[in-house]
Formats: C-alpha cells, structure tokens, sequence
C-alpha cells in the first residue's frame, strides 16, 4: 500500500494519519514508500477495502545470487 495514498484518504497530512490509525507522526514519517505491512491490513479494515493491500509488494524477494 502506498504511503501516498494512505495520506490522501486520511486527509492529506501525516498528522491526520497518524490520529486516524492511534500512532505518532513520527511512526509515519518513518515509513518508507510503501507502508509496513501489518500497517497496511489495519487501514484496509478501517476504510472498508477503499485502500486495498496488495500481498505481492510484500512477498519476499527471491536470492538472485547464483548457487555456490
């Protein structure tokens, strides 16, 4: 989920997102473009599916390093 987005939805301000979710502004500045995952599943419950988690931004990145 798009931090982005999350911001927009929740009236365009980190401040805004930070009260909406119970965290501080600072625990939303910290997050990178895509939010944490856990993160991204309570604002999808709390808008109703509007914002959806997209489960393949998380999956874990396959080891491209060749074989020993």
């Amino acid at each position: 989920m798009n931090k982005q987005d999350v911001i927009r939805h929740f009236g365009g301000s980190q401040v805004k997102v930070a009260e909406a979710l119970g965290i501080t502004k600072s625990a939303v500045s910290q997050w990178d473009e895509v939010i944490p995952e856990g993160v991204a599943y309570k604002v999808q419950v709390m808008t109703a599916g509007m914002l959806r988690v997209d489960p393949s931004v998380y999956a874990p990145k396959a080891d491209t390093r060749p074989a020993a």
